[in-house]
């Protein structure tokens, strides 16, 4: 459990720092990925983006 926690810690913040280039590819702006601000704060939750980049990794997987 921890493992998969630490897993899902290290995608968001990559999906953080790569979001504006990743916002240029369309991703980022998918009906699932959340954005609210907070205590001033904009906050990034990418849900749907995360799901269609584990099953493009997938199939990728599968292919090699």
């Amino acid at each position: 459990m921890i493992r998969w926690l630490f897993i899902v810690f290290i995608a968001l913040l990559l999906f953080s720092g790569l979001r504006p280039w990743l916002e240029r590819l369309g991703l980022g702006k998918l009906p699932g990925d959340f954005r609210f601000r907070l205590f001033g704060r904009e906050w990034f939750i990418p849900l749907a983006s995360s799901v269609l980049l584990s099953v493009l990794g997938m199939l990728v997987g599968k292919l090699l």
